[in-house]
């Protein structure tokens, strides 16, 4: 943005709107200074209006409605995103994820996308986990970090009310009074030397503005209206990353639990084949080479059993800890493939919309707001700043003499301030806001592109994860049988004790691959959802703002 000046008749951010609507009203009406003559009212004649506090206010009305009518709005006017000019998520149109008449006899759950169906608000129920539905509400509910970005949130909306209090005329109230002994003592009789010592008593009404001629101030309060719409939706993001975080954690519980409930049932196998090789070798029937390759295949198999279950123990910890909870409250839930329901209908929303449903693609076009409104910031701090200024009272030796209409003053002035020689400040901080909303901008376009790759990342995941289970139920299915048969053929003898081992390690790896199949594909099933937005704007959940109780809300 290289041009000075930009002349507007609104800003774009609504409340910021509402609040120049305000300050144009009050600058064209003028503030109240036609008081009554306390003198005369006391006096019991009819009370009329002071000439000289009345002319105040006619002068000062007409300065108000002056710099509103001349009033502008220079730097640039934001403009909200358009969706990018894709129509899909991936190169080639949306395609269900495979899965054939075989797959679905090994067990392999059919899941299909509905192109355009919107995200619900609570997308974890869709699990049908009565447990997980109860740790998200109450990880929602009780996690310091969310609890955060709320206050942030709140803070945000305060400094935004606070910064609109600069559009309106700031009206104060002061009084003094002071004992003064006059100079000339020496000059002077000793008998009139009470004359030299008197009170002075001077209560008075200002009132200060300055005109938001070039929408300097205006900017400014659009600034930070979008840093507290950005607060928003780091809210709205902090909210889903906490959800998709307990998701995430409760299906890699259920994928360590399978993980150690299959390495479990191996090491008992293995352990019924070495009594089972050790009872052989005392009959005269194996060598005892055939007992210590049993023996190092159980002691292998029993290694992986300690890592998975520390895993889990840590596991437990992460589930805890985002309920909010010390890890000596662990929480009650627990969690296992089977207590979880793979969705099988997945919605995907139309790619138009997902720039409007992401919370960091939305914090992303605040931030760009917010650079946006500071480069008009920049260029009105380079132009005339005016300020108009007031005050109405008495001044008196006494309190009673405050009624007398002599004593009444007031005061009006006007001031106009145009830098002329700063070494260049001023223009490279305009120069600095235009290059941050540069950087702003782009950094936008890549929040964007994140979350299309996040969303094709997910398809693309899902479309191969059911063929993955398919594939990894199949050979566990198939190497379970292999041991019982070469089981069964070592105990006739037909096989060596050699060929019995390998088909051992193929099952062990085959049911722990299955575990991680599975749990692969609830995974990235609630990593879709995430990806998607989701689904805030069906949230039912939200707490209402707090409401502040201020006994003196206009100060």
């Amino acid at each position: 943005m290289r041009t000075l000046l930009r002349f507007s008749t609104a800003i774009t951010a609504p409340r910021a709107a509402s609040a120049v609507s305000s300050a144009e009203r009050m600058a064209t009406d003028g503030p109240d200074l036609d008081e009554t003559d306390p003198g005369d009212a006391g006096s019991g004649d009819e009370a009329r209006p002071r000439p000289a506090a009345r002319t105040a206010a006619r002068i000062l009305a007409a300065a108000l409605a002056a710099a509103s009518a001349s009033a502008c709005m220079v730097g640039p006017d934001f403009q909200g995103a358009t969706p990018p000019p894709v129509s899909r998520y991936t190169r080639e149109s949306l395609r269900n994820p495979d899965t054939s008449a075989e797959d679905r006899r090994n067990g392999a759950p059919g899941q299909t996308f509905a192109a355009g169906r919107d995200v619900p608000g609570e997308w974890w129920t869709l699990f049908r986990s009565k447990a997980l539905n109860s740790l998200v509400t109450e990880a929602l509910a009780r996690n310091p970090n969310l609890e955060a970005a709320q206050a942030s949130l709140r803070a945000a909306r305060a400094t935004t009310e606070a910064q609109r209090g600069a559009l309106f005329p700031q009206v104060g109230f002061n009084a003094q009074a002071s004992a003064n002994k006059a100079p000339g003592g020496d000059l002077q009789s000793p008998l009139n030397d009470n004359s030299l010592l008197y009170s002075l008593v001077t209560p008075q009404v200002t009132v200060s503005f300055a005109p938001d001629v070039f929408g300097g101030t205006r900017r400014a309060l659009e600034s930070q209206a979008a840093q507290a719409e950005g607060q928003l939706w780091q809210l709205e993001a902090a909210t889903l990353t906490l959800s998709s975080n307990v998701v995430a954690a409760a299906i890699q519980e259920a994928s360590l639990r399978a993980q150690i409930a299959a390495t479990e049932k191996v090491i008992q196998a293995q352990t019924d084949l070495l009594t089972l090789i050790t009872k052989q070798q005392n009959a005269g029937q194996v060598a005892g080479a055939d007992v210590v390759q049993q023996t190092a295949l159980l002691a292998q198999s029993q290694q992986l059993l300690p890592p998975l279950q520390r895993a889990l123990a840590q596991q437990r910890n992460l589930l805890t800890a985002l309920a909010g909870r010390f890890p000596s409250e662990e929480v009650s839930q627990t969690f296992t493939l089977a207590s979880l329901h793979l969705p099988r209908t997945l919605p995907v929303s139309l790619p138009s919309r997902l720039i409007e449903q992401r919370p960091d693609v939305k914090a992303a076009e605040a931030a760009v707001h917010a650079a946006s409104a500071q480069v008009g910031v920049a260029v009105a701090n380079r132009l005339p700043q005016f300020t108009i200024s007031g005050a109405v009272g008495a001044s008196a030796t006494n309190f009673a003499a405050l009624l007398n209409p002599a004593a009444s003053l007031w005061t009006i002035a006007g001031a106009v301030a145009q830098p002329l020689f700063d070494g260049g400040t001023l223009f490279r901080r305009q120069q600095a806001a235009e290059e941050t909303l540069v950087a702003a901008q782009a950094q936008y376009r890549a929040t964007v592109i994140t979350a299309y790759q996040n969303v094709a990342d997910a398809l693309r995941a899902l479309q191969a994860d059911s063929r993955a289970v398919a594939a990894a139920n199949a050979a566990a299915t198939a190497s379970r049988q292999s041991v019982e048969l070469v089981r069964k053929q070592f105990g006739l003898g037909a096989v060596s004790s050699a060929s019995l081992l390998i088909t051992q390690s193929a099952y062990l790896q085959a049911v722990v691959t299955q575990a991680q199949a599975q749990a692969n594909q609830y995974a990235d099933t609630a990593a879709l959802f995430q990806a998607l937005g989701g689904g805030w704007w069906n949230r039912r959940d939200v707490k209402p703002a707090r409401d502040p109780k201020d006994p003196a809300p206009f100060l």
